[in-house]
């Protein structure tokens, strides 16, 4: 298993370790990609190449990215079809990410799959988020490791998603809660 599996696994991975380099190389490999997508004159024939290469040519022709935005290990997400990301999406997708078809995105939004080990800070505990189909997720929200976004479900602007969200709902808050059904 390489390192890219194991913290896709959830296995714990010690960023202390010699392994652990080749994904220090290819998050820098990201950034860079980041910088010239943030960088460059904001048209779609500009930026979508800049794009593709950073998601490894996985980004169907129906979605759309909206720069600025950071994404630290893009071979581990998955975007669907009819995607739209507003601007100044952050993604540490370390331990993966799934964004099935028609997913909106509002700007602002920061997915996190990753966090450490309370004993041993230099380890690394991955869980991966999964965003259902049809999710809207508003403004300045912050979806965190484990989570699963059921489909159709409403994310209100501003909430921090700590649990998975049942389909079919609103959620709001810090953390998030049921506000409503759909």
């Amino acid at each position: 298993m390489d390192i890219f599996e194991k913290l896709r696994s959830g296995t714990d991975v010690d960023m202390a370790t010699p392994e652990y380099i080749e994904a220090i190389t290819y998050m820098t490999h990201c950034s860079l990609l980041c910088f010239k997508i943030n960088t460059t004159e904001p048209t779609p024939e500009k930026i979508r190449p800049l794009e593709e290469e950073l998601l490894d040519n996985h980004l169907d022709a129906t979605s759309y990215l909206m720069p600025p935005l950071q994404i630290d290990f893009a071979r581990q997400m998955k975007i669907g079809r009819k995607v739209f990301v507003n601007h100044s999406l952050t993604c540490m997708a370390a331990g993966g990410i799934t964004i099935d078809d028609g997913v909106m995105i509002g700007p602002n939004v920061r997915i996190v799959t990753d966090n450490h080990d309370f004993a041993n800070r230099m380890v690394l505990r991955c869980k991966p988020v999964h965003i259902c189909r049809n999710v809207w997720i508003g403004v300045g929200v912050i979806i965190l490791p484990g989570v699963t976004i059921g489909e159709n479900a409403v994310i209100a602007a501003g909430a921090v998603v700590t649990k998975d969200v049942v389909p079919n709902t609103i959620v709001g808050g810090n953390p998030a809660k049921l506000i409503k059904t759909i």
